[in-house]
Order: C-alpha cells, then structure tokens, then sequence
C-alpha cells in the first residue's frame, strides 16, 4: 500500500468535503424555505444525505440531500396532506418504496435516458447556477439561494430578478461578489491553484468574511444586512437541538392520499437521482460507474432515517456533486465529511457560519455553473445532429423556464418522440438481395431485440412488398420479439396469398412455434438454372457477389437446407483457378455457397495436365459454363520466382523443396529476364507495380496454355457453350479485376 498515496487522497476529499458544505449549508436552507418547511429540516436533510446515503452508496462523487427539483412536489403534497408531520410519514414511505426498487433492481432504467438529454440537465443547471446566483452575487436576495424554479416565490421570475438586480443591488455585497469571481477567475491561472482544487474557494470564502467584518464600519450602502449572510437557526445547547426534531404522524397510516403522495416523491426522488448519477458520471474525470441500484438503496435508507426525524425529502444533487468533483474529490469520504462538517457546525458553531456573505458562495456556484454550461458542449451536441441537438436544447430551455422535473420530462418526451421517429425511418436492417436464378428478395433482418417501437416501421416496410415479390423475415439473430410484432407477421404471412406475395422465413422455428421456418424461394444451383444460365450471366452473378463482398452485403442463406440438396448433385456455374495464397478464399470473395463453384487452388495459379483435367471435368462434364484464372496482387510464387532469377538459384537449391522447381519454372515462362536487371535496385513502389503485371501476364499465359493444351475446352468455347476469363483480385481493397483474352 502506498501510504503517500493514500494520505494524498484523503487529503483532496477532506478539503472538498470542507468547499460542498459551505455550498451546500446555504442550499439546504433555501431549500426548505422555497419549500414552506422548517429551516432545520433541510439542514437534517444536508446531515442524512451526507452521512447516511454517503456511507451507503457506490459513487465517489455524487452528494445527497434536499433537492430543488423537489420543491413543487413538496409544497404540493404537504398541502393535500395538511400538516408537515404527514408529509414527513410520506417521505418514510416513500424510502422504502425506493429500497423495493433497488431489490427489484429497477436502476437498470438509468441506462435508457438518452445521452442529449442527460447533456441538456447539466447545461441547464450550469445556466441556472449563473442566472439565480448573480442576484446573491450583487447582494439582492429576495429568492431563496436553492430555489431553481423560473416562477420565484418573491412574484418575480430568472429574468425579472436579474433587471430588478441592476437596480437594487447591494454596494458591500457586490464588491465582494464580483472580487470573488475575479479571485476565482486568477487562481484558475496559477498552476498550484490549478492542482489544490479547493484552496482557491475557501479563499474566497475568507476574503467574503474578512470584507463583510470591514464594511460593517462603512456606511449603510456598504454595511451587509443579515440576509446577505447565511442564516442557520442558533442552537443554544444540544439539548435544544432536540426540539428542531419533527416526527412523522403514523396516525395517518390509514389515509389513501398518503400513499399517493408517497409513490409521488419516491418516483420523483429516484427520477432525479439516477439522471443525476448519470450526470455525474460524465463530468467526473475519472470517468468511474455509479451502481444505480445500491444509489436507490441507500436514497431509500437516507428518506426513511430522515423522515423520522423531520427532513425534506433526499436525492442525488448535481449542483452539490459537481462542486464536489470540481474542488478535486477522489473517494466518497468527501460527502460523509461534508455531512459531519454540517452536523458538528449547526450544533456548534452557528453564529460563525452565520458571518458567510451570500455573495461568496454564489461566486463559487457561478464559476461551478461556467464549467457545466461550457461553450464546447454546445458546439459539440450542434455537430451530433438534429437528432441529438433538438432534444438536448429543449431539455435546457424547458428546465430555465420551468423547474428541473417539467424540464426533465419535457426533455424525455422530445428524445422518445425523436426515438419513435428514428425506429420508423430505420428500424430494421434491410436489403434487397438478387440470387443467382435472378430472383430479388428483401431480406428483413429483425435486430437483437424487437419491441413495440419498430410495430409501425415493419408494417409500413411489409407493406410496401410489391405483388409477386418475395420478402424473407430473417429472426436467426434475434432473442426477443414482442408479441405484437408476432402478431403481426402472423397475419402478413397468412393474408400473403391474397397480395400475391411470397413470404420466407428463418429463424422463428424453435423459439416461436405459431411461426415455421419457411424458404419461399430458390437459393441454390440446380440442374434447370445451370442449363438456362449463358456464360455472360455467370460472369455477371460473379461480379455481383464480388460487389456486395465489398460492400459487406452477403446474401442469406440457408447451409443446412443446402447441404441436403448438394448431397443429391452438383450443378456448378463456374470453374475457377486460383492461387492457394490464404488470402483468396474463391467463394466468399464471389459470395458464393456449397454447389455454386469448382475451384482448383494451385500455387501462382499454374497450368498442368492435371488441373486442366480438372476444369474439362468441371465445364465438359458437371456442366459450368465459365472458367475463370484468377490471380492476385502480391503474390508470394510470383515473388519467389523473381527472387530465384535474380540470386541465380533454382527451387530446389534456394529452399531445399524437390517438388517445387516445376511449378517455379513454370511461372518462370512468363518472365523476361532482361526486364530484371538491376531489379534490387528498384524503388518498392516500381517493383511492387512489376510484380503486379507479372501476376496478371501469368494468367494470360496459363489461359493460352488452357486454350492450347485442351481440344474440349477449345471447342465448348468456339461454340459459346463456356467462356474462357482471366481475373485479377486486389487483396487491399478486396476488387476482382475481370478480362476476357482472345
């Protein structure tokens, strides 16, 4: 263990702990009071969110405690309930329906906010860390410091506060705010401020108190009131801290709104913690994963240890964590610090916290909310597209000018609605295939998992299936398909007949048996297509398999049912020498299946009795009518046969290989010796291009020596029965050449 290490980290997160709660002991009180509840019961909720769920989460980073996005389902439930001591059995109820989430393991949904939106909640809250705190910043504080709402509580709203600021601000607290942004703006400069994250904070937070001391002398424009410091109930004696102490009234355990309101604050408390943990996990630096389910867990503990004692209701907070990632915390020691800094300090130092200027912290929370709303991401998301900027800007402007969950949902609703659009544009993959008997056949290729989404997209593409077209559902890759979708494809397969369409399947035989594995068309060489095909054709088949071989558009195909045809006969459309190098496999290079081709691999493609034996056998006798010598770029024989001209050297005497000196000699023929004088001396580029052309001029010979040394080959291709090709394969860029020599 590196102890250096370690003190290093505990370091970081104890003076980050210090920086989030001086953030966040004001937001817990402007909190409670945007939320009409007792000032000390946002406090308890800062205390539980640090300590409790600090101790029970997974993340390094994220602070818990009472939420803004909470304020208007607060407000609203406590009225409906009538008392604060209601609300507070709801809150209890509401954590353990949180701790039945996790053991359901419901955290899972975490993974399907889409990122734009999730982008969209952070520069939100980065624009409204700038707009609400720049009041606290000139020392107008009408608003609670926690509220987030664009409707205040003071009847003035973001904007209108910010023109009000202009003209009623404060001259002490203004000098101090704009002094702390500019102290915070140098040492964001200086290197070693840059490393200690957190000194520069509480900097400002010393330079606020020792300027607020100093102005207390000045005059009345200078001289800060109490409500442009913060404001923490005094606690005389710890026994008088029992009395903030509010109880949850169990007598109303009976009540159907009380559940109601529970399910309310439960959905909503776990809504905005797992979008926050999956904020956070995109602006923590060290890019760690937030377990959703033990967050909802340990949230659940923390509303039901908070509700007995009177707190507000609890989430992750993004203003809080951000804070706590920007000052440099490694470890969740940081939150539970942050926790025990605000406990220890309520009880016994209050009248000093109390000597904080507002307009410092809303300095800190500024500087926070500059980094969140970065230009950058803007210009990011832009490039992304419509489809990622659209839902990403509608979540920012819903959440200015609403609250954080109206926004948030507005931002979900657009992202599903661009989702729907995106599955009924693109929901399936599919491609019109050409087979070899000429049929086409769209080919729909059902994705991993086929929902409800993709209803409408697959009827609208069935539908468009022309009559007497073909049209395969391919299920092979497919482990889920909603029962609508089956439907679906059920009816279409049984009103085929009345369209005139030809419907195949593949895939469904053993996982949905109301649908059997069908093939509707012919996807293999028979007797009929072998003798109806012209040798144009079968060059043309072979063209079109080299292209979707490029293309990665591979025809499907059904091997098992293919094996059992090919074990009754063999109809082949070509024949074709190549070279034995491994990176020319014929058939996949053609797109080519069991039957379709006899192939003969050689080394450099060379022309014996015994491989023209073979090609009569393929074309005078199995009946293929092409034959096809195909060669390839930077052939290895070709090379070796350069390489022996040029030391002098035979096979036998280079390699030690009795047999190979034949078949050396007899790519050998097609070499000019004189063209390889001072060959070694050649720029690759120039050698690279003569062995290419060595290997095409290699093909023309072994088709003159097919021509000349096979009477029946001759013959079939004077009568047009087969044609003769030579090929050239690029093994770069995976292009077969073709030519046709006289």
């Amino acid at each position: 263990m590196n102890f250096n290490a370690v003190a290093t980290t505990i370091r970081k997160d104890l003076v980050s702990g210090l920086v989030v709660f001086f953030v966040a002991l004001p937001l817990c009180l402007g909190i409670a009071l945007a939320s009409n509840a007792p000032l000390f019961s946002g406090i308890l909720a800062g205390i539980v969110g640090g300590i409790v769920v600090g101790i029970l989460s997974g993340s390094h980073t994220s602070v818990s405690g009472p939420a803004a996005g909470l304020t208007a389902v607060v407000v609203a439930e406590a009225q409906k309930l009538g008392s604060f001591e209601v609300l507070l059995t709801a809150i209890v109820i509401a954590g353990g329906i949180q701790i039945i989430m996790s053991l359901l393991k419901l955290g899972f949904l975490s993974s399907f906010f889409p990122s734009s939106v999730i982008k969209g909640l952070l520069w939100a809250i980065g624009l409204i860390l700038i707009l609400k705190q720049f009041p606290h910043l000139l020392g107008h504080d009408p608003d609670p410091m926690g509220d987030e709402t664009f409707l205040q509580l003071d009847h003035q709203n973001t904007l209108s506060e910010i023109g009000e600021t202009l003209f009623k601000f404060h001259y002490g607290a203004a000098v101090i705010g704009v002094f702390s942004i500019a102290l915070l703006i140098i040492c964001d400069r200086i290197e070693f401020f840059k490393k200690s994250k957190a000194i520069p904070p509480m900097l400002v937070i010393l330079f606020g108190i020792l300027l607020g001391s100093l102005f207390a002398s000045f005059g009345q424009k200078w001289n800060l009131l109490s409500a442009h410091f913060v404001q923490v109930p005094i606690v005389e004696s710890l026994k008088d801290s029992l009395n903030f102490l509010i109880f949850p009234n169990l007598a109303a355990l009976n009540r159907f709104d009380l559940y109601q309101a529970a399910i309310s604050i439960a959905l909503v408390a776990s809504l905005e913690t797992l979008l926050n943990l999956e904020a956070i996990d995109k602006i923590d630096p060290l890019k760690r994963d937030n377990p959703p389910n033990r967050e909802l867990f340990a949230q659940g503990v923390g509303n039901i240890a908070g509700g007995l004692i009177g707190a507000l209701p609890l989430t992750s907070v993004i203003v809080r964590s951000s804070v706590n990632i920007n000052s440099g915390a490694q470890t969740k020691l940081s939150t539970i610090f942050h926790g025990f800094l605000i406990l220890g300090s309520v009880l016994l130092i209050p009248e000093y916290l109390n000597k904080i200027p507002l307009s410092s912290l809303a300095a800190i929370l500024i500087l926070t909310g500059l980094k969140l709303a970065s230009p950058s991401t803007l210009i990011q998301v832009w490039k992304e597209g419509k489809y990622q900027f659209l839902p990403f800007i509608s979540t920012v402007i819903a959440i200015l000018f609403t609250d954080l969950l109206i926004g948030i949902l507005i931002g979900l609703g657009i992202a599903l609605c661009f989702i729907l659009y995106s599955n009924m544009k693109r929901p399936i993959k599919k491609v019109l295939e050409k087979h070899t008997t000429g049929q086409e056949v769209l080919h729909i290729e059902l994705p991993n998992q086929v929902s409800f989404l993709n209803r409408a997209a697959l009827e609208m593409t069935l539908k468009k299936v022309p009559p007497q077209g073909h049209v395969l559902i391919d299920a092979n890759n497919t482990d889920y398909i909603d029962p609508d979708i089956l439907d679906l494809i059920y009816d279409f397969q049984n009103s085929a007949n009345v369209h005139k369409v030809n419907v195949s399947l593949s895939g469904f035989k053993e996982k949905y048996p109301q649908l059997l594995d069908r093939i509707q068309y012919i996807d293999f060489t028979t007797r009929e297509l072998q003798k109806n095909l012209t040798p144009q054709r079968v060059l043309d088949i072979l063209k079109e398999g080299n292209l979707r071989f490029r293309e990665e558009i591979r025809l499907t195909r059904d091997l098992k049912r293919q094996l059992n045809v090919a074990s009754g006969g063999q109809f082949p459309l070509a024949v074709i020498l190549s070279c034995m190098d491994s990176r020319a496999p014929v058939e996949q290079l053609f797109d080519l299946s069991i039957g379709d081709i006899f192939t003969v691999r050689i080394a450099g493609n060379t022309v014996s009795h015994k491989v023209i034996g073979s090609i009569e056998y393929g074309a005078a006798i199995a009946g293929a009518k092409l034959v096809v010598v195909m060669g390839h770029t930077s052939c290895g024989a070709i090379q070796a046969s350069v390489d022996f001209i040029n030391k002098n050297k035979t096979a036998l005497e280079a390699t030690g290989c009795e047999n190979l000196d034949s078949l050396i000699k007899e790519i050998q023929k097609s070499i000019s010796v004189k063209d390889l004088e001072d060959f070694n001396d050649w720029e690759p580029l120039k050698k690279e291009n003569y062995l290419n052309n060595l290997a095409y001029k290699n093909v023309l010979y072994s088709i003159s020596q097919i021509r000349q040394k096979s009477p029946t080959l001759r013959e079939l291709e004077f009568h047009g029965k087969i044609a003769i090709v030579g090929a050239m394969y690029n093994i770069s860029n995976g292009e077969v050449t073709f030519t046709t020599p006289q």
